[in-house]
């Protein structure tokens, strides 16, 4: 991709208003058949594995184990999230899920033994995460170092900064009631609906102003049986998971309720969309793709390269910083291994299973989503057939190995029907 190009998934096609919704399948088979398969294959495998589960442990589809897949999958979807903006550069950061444990550990120790609010110990943890991410690109960009050297030596640091600020690996309890209800918590029944309400209407309104934009530059524009087709897909499928998820799942209701989308659901969802806008619909954006594409000819485009790559780190280290919010709010404590272990390994794999290119210049921030319920499938349903963490481990490596030769078959055949 040149600097001049538009990201993946836009078609410019000047002198033409309309599309009807048969060229419009023609076209996105088109697409496909050109290497151009984005989320598809990562959907497919979703759906098949969901299906697998299903049919052999029945308990996979109960409301219960349906919520604790929003759950088990939160820290490793924030942080891939995140990741996305380095791949898309072409570029790697191995110090991710420490990072988060680093930020992780900022935001407990404020909290438990500084006695902070939590309106003060997590955007402290934030802007932690935000100042190792100015400091990793500066490194990468300005001194020149390789993006795998730097974070695999902040991967190794951050690991022992844990341990200092943990006092030699203790174990530091939180209880402040905000934090902990940020995994632990749901919304009400009835919220979680007006959510979905405006969610539809706001994908709708969305789509229906693109429509407008694109037809008043002369642009062809997907037709309204298209957009209703989305909008409708998005509408039924929110509404069945709204629909589980406000079930009751508590074993005794009279003395805890468990009933509605957990809080981390809307996070992600905000999350999502900010950086959905900032990749798709701004400048800054296009300029990543441009740079993923090729730095020397978006330099020669005009772009501030360097600007660029720190500032993907930075949100790469600032999305990390909320991966490492939501573990501990989740565990209700910080250890040294927060962040670590698998993390980093399952970030990554989400963010390229679901369609990200780790040779840069292709990839969307729902790509780690995904990717995080794919990974978070798998995790969940084979651990709920018996299978030993040795197998899981095996069963994940060989869908990523999957993913990322999916993705250079698909360059290749961009590269030779002249898409790339």
């Amino acid at each position: 991709m040149t600097a001049l190009q538009t990201p993946p998934g836009r078609t410019e096609v000047p002198g033409s208003t309309s599309r009807s919704l048969g060229e419009h399948a023609r076209d996105y088979v088109g697409r496909i058949r050109g290497g151009d398969m984005g989320s598809l294959p990562a959907l497919a495998g979703l759906i098949v594995l969901c299906i697998v589960f299903g049919v052999m442990r029945p308990v996979f589809f109960s409301d219960i184990n349906f919520a604790n897949l929003f759950t088990q999958g939160s820290q490793v979807v924030l942080i891939a999230m995140g990741l996305v903006f380095v791949l898309l550069l072409g570029e790697i950061d191995l110090s991710a899920g420490f990072a988060s444990g680093v930020c992780g550990a900022i935001m407990a120790i404020l909290l438990t033994n500084e006695n902070w609010g939590w309106y003060l110990a997590i955007p402290a943890a934030i802007v932690t995460g935000v100042i190792i991410g100015v400091v990793l690109g500066v490194l990468v960009a300005k001194v020149g170092i390789p993006s795998f050297v730097v974070t695999l030596a902040a991967f190794l640091a951050f690991q022992g900064l844990v341990l200092l600020l943990l006092t030699g690996g203790k174990n530091i309890s939180i209880n402040d009631p905000f934090t902990v209800g940020i995994e632990k918590d749901n919304l009400p029944p009835w919220l979680g609906w007006v959510l979905l309400i405006v969610c539809v209407v706001g994908y709708a309104g969305v789509q229906l102003n693109r429509v407008r934009s694109r037809r008043s530059r002369g642009l062809a524009v997907d037709p309204l049986s298209l957009i209703a087709i989305k909008v409708g897909a998005l509408a039924v499928a929110g509404a069945i998971a709204v629909y589980f998820l406000n079930q009751e799942r508590a074993i005794n209701p009279a003395f805890h309720s468990l009933k509605g989308i957990p809080n981390v659901v809307p996070l992600i969802v905000v999350l999502l969309l900010v950086w959905t806008f900032v990749l798709s619909r701004t400048t800054f954006g296009r300029h990543i793709y441009a740079v993923g594409g090729s730095k020397e000819a978006a330099r020669r485009a005009g772009i501030n390269v360097d600007r660029i790559r720190i500032s993907s780190f930075v949100i790469c280290s600032g999305m990390a910083a909320f991966g490492g919010i939501v573990a501990v709010s989740r565990a209700n404590s910080v250890d040294p291994n927060t962040g670590g272990s698998n993390i980093l390994l399952y970030a990554v794999g989400a963010a390229v299973i679901g369609g990200t290119s780790l040779f840069g210049g292709k990839g969307r921030v729902i790509d780690a989503v995904i990717g995080g319920a794919v990974v978070a499938v798998i995790d969940n349903g084979m651990g709920l057939m018996g299978y030993s963490a040795g197998t899981k481990y095996i069963v994940t490596g060989v869908v990523l190995l999957l993913a990322a030769g999916v993705d250079a078959l698909s360059r290749r055949r961009a590269a030779a029907s002249g898409l790339r």
